[in-house]
């Protein structure tokens, strides 16, 4: 709804989620024991038209001199799993190994809430899922439609349910009855 309809709403949760990106969103870099810390690094890959920011990616120096790159991405809540997540993790691993020229076995997922990381490896199955999802995405902005809403866990808390309208939307049924029952003045015996 965001890039098809030109929809976006904050509320506490994204709002929260902006302050937690305000250090990872200032470009910078910082070295520790072995490992370089880029943040807010551009990425792009040519071949699949995408281009975005990584929160953070650490290059871990090996004892050949060379650094593998490790994708760190920052959501405000608990440690979970989502899919959607571990997708847009394995989009920017995918990025990094255009241009880097560079395999990128795992990356990681840091849970602000509990301060700390899910490993996420980039087996084939994810990046099965991930270069799926980029079609998907990619075949619904050119068709400018949004695909209607699945009610489920993930509407509860976000910034455009009230637009979105999932309970309302998925039924259709309940659309037409209301429509036909909109006029009728008569009152149903209790």
């Amino acid at each position: 709804m965001i890039h098809v309809d030109g929809v976006f709403v904050d509320n506490a949760y994204t709002l929260e989620g902006s302050f937690l990106h305000e250090h990872t969103d200032t470009p910078g870099v910082e070295n520790r024991a072995g490992v370089r810390i880029v943040r807010a690094l551009p990425l792009y890959s040519r071949k699949l038209g995408l281009s975005g920011k990584a929160d953070i990616v650490e290059f871990h120096r090996q004892p050949d001199g060379s650094e593998v790159p490790l994708p760190v991405d920052y959501k405000r809540g608990p440690r979970r799993k989502w899919e959607n997540d571990d997708a847009q993790l394995c989009a920017q691993a995918i990025c990094l190994e255009e241009m880097l020229g560079v395999s990128v076995p795992k990356g990681a997922i840091f849970h602000a809430a509990s301060k700390r990381r899910r490993e996420v490896s980039f087996d084939s199955a994810l990046r099965t899922v991930t270069l799926e999802t980029i079609d998907k995405i990619r075949s619904m902005l050119d068709s400018g439609k949004v695909p209607p809403p699945v009610p489920d866990k993930r509407c509860e808390g976000c910034s455009i349910k009230k637009i979105c309208m999932p309970e309302i939307v998925s039924a259709p049924e309940r659309i037409l009855e209301a429509g036909r029952n909109l006029f009728n003045t008569e009152t149903k015996d209790a």
